[in-house]
């Protein structure tokens, strides 16, 4: 049974650890429980299209307007939260892949034995500009035969599939990355190949907690939350 007192939220994975911070400041002074489900923010968009309830939704931008246009999200409730880069990782202490230029990042997927992403479809948003890369640079089909893509969620992260030997390179949002200990962070995809992934907050219609959904809204954009979201890996709006 869902306390009266508790406010649901349905969250891009991307904002695991700033949740896992700010959470707790959150519950004692709005004096609301946040119970979060986190999720590729593709997966979390169809469900809340298809009726699922929640108070605070946090999905990409395009998302969330397709929300609003669907009626799933109230109508001047979008505040951006962060944006992400999309980054690399390799097991702790092994060779790091060049991300110096384009050729050299290419070089690297070629010579991977094998990659751990997001999904190209149904995944997070990684996994949908990550198959227009492989695709523009040429390799798609040498990816597709290496690729390992996870479950989607904070245990289906790609930087996990790394640290426990079954991918040797991954690439996701880079907050996911540093969301996983025991791994090195390569650093971002080299600018050309790159593409910033606008996350935003929103009331779903269906929201229990209205003004307490707003409140929490208003806490991600204070200073304090901000510096927060950025010292986890995105860049606070």
């Amino acid at each position: 049974m869902v306390s009266p007192n508790e406010l649901k939220v349905l969250s891009t994975t991307a904002m695991k650890m700033v949740f896992e911070e700010l959470a707790p400041v959150f519950e004692r002074t709005g004096g609301y429980r946040l119970a979060v489900t986190l999720g590729p923010s593709l997966q979390l968009e169809t469900r809340l299209a298809e009726g699922e309830a929640a108070d605070v939704a946090i999905v990409t931008r395009a998302g969330a307007e397709d929300l609003i246009a669907r009626g799933k999200l109230a109508t001047g409730s979008l505040v951006d939260v962060a944006h992400s880069l999309i980054g690399v990782c390799v097991a702790k202490g092994a060779a790091r892949p060049d991300l110096s230029s384009v050729e050299g990042f290419k070089r690297a997927m070629l010579s991977a034995k094998s990659i751990a992403l997001s999904k190209p479809v149904g995944g997070g948003a990684s996994g949908v500009h990550m198959a227009k890369v492989f695709d523009r640079l040429g390799i798609a089909a040498a990816i597709q035969a290496k690729a390992k893509y996870g479950a989607g969620g904070a245990r289906g992260l790609a930087a996990l599939a790394v640290s426990r030997g079954e991918a040797e390179i991954g690439i996701q949002q880079m907050a996911e990355l540093l969301a996983v200990p025991d791994i090195d962070v390569v650093g971002p995809l080299p600018a050309a190949l790159q593409a910033a992934t606008q996350f935003t907050a929103g009331v779903p219609a269906s929201a229990q907690h209205g003004d307490a959904a707003r409140a929490l809204i208003d806490f991600l954009a204070t200073p304090a939350a901000k510096s927060v979201i950025k010292a986890r890996g995105l860049e606070p709006n």
